[in-house]
This record gives C-alpha cells, sequence and structure tokens, in this order.
C-alpha cells in the first residue's frame, strides 16, 4: 500500500458504525500528521459525503473543489472524525490541494476551540498561554 500522508484521500470500510456514526465503504480525510502516520498501525480520519445538498450546513463541514479527482460533489465532515486501523484503508483517491488542507485545519481548531499559541487576554485581564487552565 502507498505510504499514508496527511491530506490524502482513501476508500475506507467504516463498518461496523453505531447510531449517527458515519459507515459503510466510503471516502476518507487523513488528517493525522506524517509521523505519527509513518509510526503508527493507526491513522486519524475525517469523513466525506456527496450529500452536499442534503446535509445540514455545519461550521464544521467543508466543500471539496471539483477539480480533486473524486467522483461527485463532496464534502469533508470534520464532526465526524475517527481513530482507525490502517487496514480499514482501501485503496487511495487521490490528495487534498494544501490550500484547501490549511482552510481544513483552521476548522478542525475551530471545531475542537483550539487556537493559536499566541497569548489571548482572559476576561480578567491577564495574558495566559493557550491551554492554561487559568485561561477558562
Amino acid at each position: 500500500m502507498k505510504k499514508i500522508k496527511k491530506g490524502d484521500i482513501y476508500l475506507a470500510d467504516m463498518d461496523p458504525a453505531i447510531g449517527s456514526e458515519q459507515g459503510g465503504v466510503r471516502p476518507v480525510l487523513v488528517i493525522q500528521n506524517n509521523k505519527g502516520n509513518k509510526y503508527s498501525p493507526t491513522t486519524i480520519v475525517a469523513c466525506l459525503t456527496s450529500r452536499v445538498h442534503t446535509k445540514a450546513n455545519l461550521p464544521t463541514h467543508y466543500l471539496l473543489p471539483d477539480d480533486i479527482g473524486l467522483k461527485y460533489p463532496s464534502m469533508v465532515m470534520l464532526e465526524q472524525i475517527f481513530t482507525i486501523d490502517k487496514t480499514r484503508l482501501i485503496k487511495y483517491i487521490t490528495r487534498i490541494p494544501k490550500p484547501d488542507m490549511y482552510r481544513i485545519e483552521m476548522q478542525i481548531r475551530r471545531s475542537f476551540d483550539m487556537r493559536s499559541r499566541r497569548k489571548r487576554r482572559t476576561r480578567y485581564g491577564r495574558n495566559y498561554p493557550l491551554g492554561d487552565d487559568r485561561s477558562l
């Protein structure tokens, strides 16, 4: 199998699914960093859907460009993020352009409420590095 890299889109077997989880054989976007992809037997992916007109327009959805090699117009559902075993990846499809991957990373940060590493002012007027419990 091809070396798995961040930004790659693969066809993956996501069954068994429970409840609102995305299941079946479907395209997924690899969002794990390349070091993790190199050494781990698992990878982190976000599910794609071709139901771009019927899905709710959530801030965690990212519409992909039409010209990247997918059969249908598709969007990444960044609320559907999973750690999967690499054996679930069936076939490489294409790769996301870097500008789109950057925008997807920004939406992941927003989704997980992870801002930049810069210090930010809290409502109490003190500056704390992000991640410090006192800034909550």
